[in-house]
């Protein structure tokens, strides 16, 4: 099969509004829980999880927290700006940018933005630990689709501090309400750490304290790494062949420890979420690049759109990638790997890693759903004509699945 011939209308399905989950549910680990299991199909809740698990086994999470992402500007004209941080600028690195005083710059997408003509200042008023102070927001031009803004603002505080305490968490557009004092709980994940996501990882919403702790006592070993997730995870494939489609990029950060622990479970992982299956099988095409060329950097580890299609026949053994992976990290010195992925994941790739997946139930027509495709070996459509016919909630705030292909 030539995945870029698939044809996304064959990846569609009825998805009524009254199936998408406004709300998530007063429990998170009472959701329901579909499993599929080598073609057979059945449910039960969430917080049995654990027991459809081999033991032994080696699970992994994506850590990203969620930002407050929506800030919105008044003209003194009275109309309304929105700008939406999309990812940092100056400087680049999330973890330095979220210590920032004073000052910073961010690639964003702009509501109303004709009424901001370049080089204009839009003000607004804020306080941080009792103290009165002002944002200030320039913008500078475009770069690429997105605009380039400078923000300033007074005091010692951190922009972390100035986007908490003015920022709007991001709720899906497919909910269709405005964002609720609710949503700052419960559109995170109980494990959430590293900042930097404009929306959440929506698999782990299910998971409680309770749920983590039956894992630990059947044997299953947690590990976490963190994918900021974009705005393009909502981004529709408007082409109707995948191969037209720009997938976006999204930043990645995995510690030294956690690659020494795929290498222990032999390579194989049960991922939470499509955002840790991303990183996961990105990592072993880094480990191919730098098999390939020792020399690389960590930003020319990026692992490029149809890059795992273009290395068939190069394939090694999943643990001696890694381990290739482990040196070259140890030759510069760095015990957490930062870089970057673009991989689209569709029928016609090969796993390498990743071998059950606890995910969402997905939109029509999306990338995340080929994604699950392929997991499955295409056998998708009758997961989800189970799921539409069993009362299953859809999408962020839906129920869950485990995959095992």
């Amino acid at each position: 099969m030539d995945t870029k011939e698939i044809h996304i209308s064959d990846y569609n399905y009825e998805l009524a509004d009254d199936r998408i989950a406004k709300f998530p549910m007063a429990e998170r680990d009472h959701s329901k829980l579909l499993i599929y299991n080598k073609g057979v199909v059945g449910e039960d809740v969430f917080y049995n999880l654990p027991k459809y698990l081999p033991s032994k086994a080696l699970m992994v999470f994506n850590n990203t927290k969620v930002i407050q992402a929506r800030l919105h500007f008044h003209k003194d004209t009275g109309a309304l700006i929105e700008v939406f941080l999309l990812e940092p600028y100056e400087p680049a690195d999330y973890e330095q940018m979220f210590q920032m005083r004073g000052h910073c710059s961010w690639l964003c997408l702009v509501g109303n933005q004709k009424k901001w003509k370049e080089g204009n200042v839009l003000r607004r008023k804020l306080e941080v630990r009792g103290e009165r102070l002002e944002l200030r927001a320039l913008r500078l031009g475009e770069v690429g689709t997105s605009q380039l803004i400078r923000f300033e603002w007074d005091g010692d505080v951190s922009f972390a501090e100035v986007i908490d305490a003015v920022g709007e968490l991001p709720i899906p557009p497919y909910l269709n309400r405005e964002t609720q004092e609710s949503d700052k709980t419960t559109y995170q994940t109980v494990y959430s750490k590293i900042k930097g996501s404009v929306a959440a990882p929506t698999a782990g919403l299910h998971f409680t304290e309770k749920v983590l702790a039956d894992l630990d006592a059947h044997g299953i070993e947690r590990e976490e790494l963190t994918l900021h997730v974009g705005a393009g995870t909502f981004r529709p494939v408007k082409s109707e062949t995948i191969g037209e489609h720009p997938m976006h990029t999204e930043y990645i950060a995995v510690r030294r420890h956690t690659i020494e622990r795929l290498i222990a479970y032999n390579g194989e992982a049960i991922a939470v979420g499509t955002t840790s299956v991303r990183t996961l099988e990105s990592l072993y095409y880094m480990g191919l690049k730098v098999m390939m060329n020792p020399d690389l950097t960590e930003e020319q580890l990026h692992v490029n759109q149809w890059e795992p299609y273009e290395e068939k026949g190069k394939e090694e053994a999943v643990v001696v990638v890694l381990h290739a992976l482990l040196d070259w990290m140890d030759r510069h010195a760095l015990t957490v790997l930062h870089s970057s992925t673009q991989i689209i994941i569709a029928p016609g790739y090969d796993y390498k890693i990743v071998k059950m997946l606890v995910t969402n139930f997905h939109q029509p027509q999306s990338t995340l759903l080929l994604l699950v495709s392929a997991f499955v070996k295409g056998n998708w459509r009758c997961i989800y004509d189970y799921a539409l016919s069993h009362d299953f909630r859809f999408l962020s705030y839906g129920d869950s699945s485990l995959l095992i292909p």
